[in-house]
């Protein structure tokens, strides 16, 4: 039996749901086809997804074709949840993009798009709501091949387009005009086809055609495109067909070496986690003992605040998923998606085996808004944490940010509708009642000069048993942070070595002006330590000998010395914006493109249109989205997508704030202080 890991992407509505429903109805998983404004499709299982009619999670099912068991996985088309479309395509054989044949190629369209192209995963495009008023097909397909790729090649007509009566028919070989135009797109990118083409004189053998369309498809150079209605199975068999026939299905040794990716993770009943997980090679079996983790950064280590090193865990059960849903099985292997539990401390991005397999780095921007979450029940802080924290495991780019001093835990964000899912998901999940503070752009600092700081331990002004020197250098801008050392590795047991090193990373996540500081170098200067000791060679005392949670509380003290003394500059996040609006309101648009602080580029003016591309601060793009249908007669069309980051320059209003909840150097000795005497620390 065949694997195909299959992934349905599109812009929020397209019909990524339904076409699910569509797939498993055709190939008789479900006798009945949900729907998404009903609440009882298959893969949208949360309330609050039935509730909102959108998909917040991705969701696997799966279904046969003929020798082929096809692993689904839905995604979210709505850009508040990218994250998890981007933890999917590390996992896919292969995709099928869906676009509305009534809106057409919309901005989240061309970001898949791209990202696929980028990753070269074999894709189809799938044109569907062709029974809907308004549909169309020349201008669509023009447009697919205008905004998404020049590589496509319509694989069928439509009759009766835009009544429930629509259908589909499938080119064949008996169609010149379709046989010209796969002919000149597969020799183009396949020189020995190209030039049995030419010097042959007479048209190519379908069956020469075909086979090139499957190889080129597989290699992510050609997409064929497809269309259909998910709503009346116009169309669903050509696709299916398609699946089969074009994209590659799984490869992998079943024997080789146990190698993996986890791409979700989600809480069971009793609390226990599940890990979803693509296997690459190997087979994993129940009580199996299985090691897992990540690679980190390009010193070994995890980003700052997570948890590094290998672990190892034993697989208490195992389930893969067949005719729909996941069943118990003894193993999962190769090719195959498996939900593995007992293994406690697993998080989504670890490899489990062999580390190193599924493409790796990041594919669409990072969250770059962020909002205090308050507690409606002050006493709640506690609980509110743990719940965080959990919702963490599940959507890591939620990235909690705690702020010991204040007493406050902020989460990242994509937008605004994520926010309103994180405080209905704690409020029917956790019974935890939340609001928010105002929603706030998330800049980094980043160094300006080099600074350095020391404290040595057992002093006046610092009570813990600690020495520590480290120095602060600026990086090349996207280098992220590197540690190095300039004392001895032996100077000090290795426990507290990275103890300070941990410590620096997580610290870093808030700088003198309460950003994530990046592109640094920091430099361990200065260490001493108190060894081991007892009175009179009895049990440890930890008043006379050092310990982790010295230079745990003792390194950040140190970082902020030397950073102060750098200095840092805030950078705020910028987009690449792209304006589609009719030629005469580029006047009206102007003054306000220039009061969101928007650098727009020359305009490139069309005929009766104009294109208008530039830079606006991401803090500014809501604004411009809900300013835009008034200024340009409902018919501007705006894109953007994360740039890079600008320095914030000047104190005006409009400004992102440079003193983002600041770290105080003398207010956090304090506190340290307070805790250790709190504690009942003699010291």
């Amino acid at each position: 039996m065949h694997m195909l890991n299959l992934g349905i992407l599109a812009h929020v509505d397209a019909g990524k749901t339904s076409l699910t429903e569509r797939l498993l109805h055709a190939a008789g998983v479900i006798d009945e086809i949900g729907s998404v404004d009903d609440g009882n499709t298959q893969t949208d299982s949360l309330a609050l997804e039935r509730q909102r009619g959108i998909t917040i999670k991705s969701a696997v099912v799966s279904f046969p074709i003929d020798d082929i068991t096809v692993n689904l996985i839905d995604t979210p088309g709505h850009p508040d949840f990218i994250a998890e479309v981007e933890r999917v395509l590390s996992v896919l054989d292969g995709a099928v993009l869906v676009v509305s044949a009534v809106e057409g190629v919309q901005a989240q369209t061309r970001v898949l798009m791209r990202t696929l192209r980028r990753l070269r995963i074999p894709t189809l495009i799938l044109v569907n709501k062709i029974d809907r008023g308004g549909a169309q097909y020349a201008s669509v397909l023009r447009t697919v091949s205008e905004k998404l790729t020049r590589d496509v090649v319509a694989m069928g007509s439509v009759d009766g387009l835009g009544t429930r009566s629509a259908r589909c028919t499938p080119y064949t070989d008996s169609d010149p005009g379709f046989t010209s135009r796969l002919t000149e797109l597969l020799a183009d990118r396949d020189d020995t086809l190209l030039a049995a083409y030419v010097d042959g004189g007479a048209p190519l053998p379908y069956s020469t055609l075909r086979s090139a369309l499957v190889a080129q498809t597989g290699q992510a150079l050609v997409h064929p495109v497809f269309f259909g209605s998910a709503i009346t199975g116009a169309g669903v068999d050509a696709l299916i067909g398609g699946i089969r026939e074009l994209l590659p299905t799984a490869a992998g040794d079943v024997d080789g070496p146990v190698s993996g990716t986890v791409f979700k993770v989600e809480r069971g009943s009793g609390g226990e986690k599940i890990a979803y997980v693509r296997m690459f090679s190997g087979t994993v079996r129940i009580r199996d003992r299985l090691p897992f983790g990540r690679d980190g950064g390009p010193d070994g280590s995890d980003a700052p605040g997570e948890r590094g090193g290998r672990h190892d865990g034993k697989v208490t059960a195992i389930s893969v998923f067949d005719q729909g849903s996941a069943v118990r099985a003894a193993s999962v292997r190769a090719g195959q998606i498996g939900k593995l539990r007992g293994l406690g401390d697993i998080r989504i991005g670890d490899s489990v085996g062999v580390p190193g397999t599924a493409t790796a780095g990041r594919f669409f921007a990072p969250p770059t808004l962020e909002s205090v979450v308050v507690p409606l029940a002050p006493a709640g802080r506690g609980e509110l944490h743990l719940a965080l924290a959990q919702l963490a495991e599940q959507d890591p780019l939620i990235n909690l940010r705690q702020d010991d001093i204040r007493k406050e835990v902020s989460v990242s964000l994509y937008g605004e509708v994520q926010k309103e899912v994180i405080q209905a998901t704690l409020a029917d999940g956790f019974g935890i009642d939340v609001t928010f503070r105002e929603t706030t752009t998330i800049c980094v600092e980043r160094p300006i000069g080099s600074g350095s700081a020391f404290e040595v331990g057992d002093t006046e002004h610092n009570p813990l048993l600690a020495t520590i020197g480290l120095r602060v250098d600026p990086a090349p801008i996207g280098s992220g942070v590197e540690y190095r050392l300039e004392v001895e590795l032996g100077s000090m047991p290795f426990s507290l070595m990275r103890a300070v090193e941990e410590t620096v990373r997580s610290a870093l996540r808030q700088g003198i002006h309460g950003w994530q500081v990046t592109d640094c170098i920091v430099t361990m200067t200065h260490s001493g330590y108190w060894p081991r000791q007892s009175h009179s060679h009895a049990v440890f005392d930890k008043s006379m000998s050092s310990t982790a949670g010295d230079f745990r509380n003792l390194t950040p003290l140190v970082l902020m010395a030397a950073l102060q003394q750098a200095g840092t500059t805030v950078y705020e996040p910028m987009h690449r914006f792209r304006l589609e609006l009719p030629a005469d309101t580029l006047g009206p648009v102007l003054p306000v493109l220039a009061r969101l602080r928007a650098v727009p580029r020359t305009p490139a003016v069309q005929g009766a249109s104009c294109v208008l591309q530039g830079e606006i601060p991401a803090a500014r793009v809501h604004e411009l989205h809900q300013q835009l249908p008034g200024l340009t007669r409902g018919e501007g069309v705006l894109e953007t997508s994360f740039d890079s980051y600008r320095a914030v320059v000047g104190t005006a209003p409009d400004r992102p704030r440079t003193d983002h909840n600041p770290l105080n150097r003398k207010e956090y000795l304090l506190h340290t202080v307070r805790r250790i005497a709190g504690q009942g620390d003699p010291r």
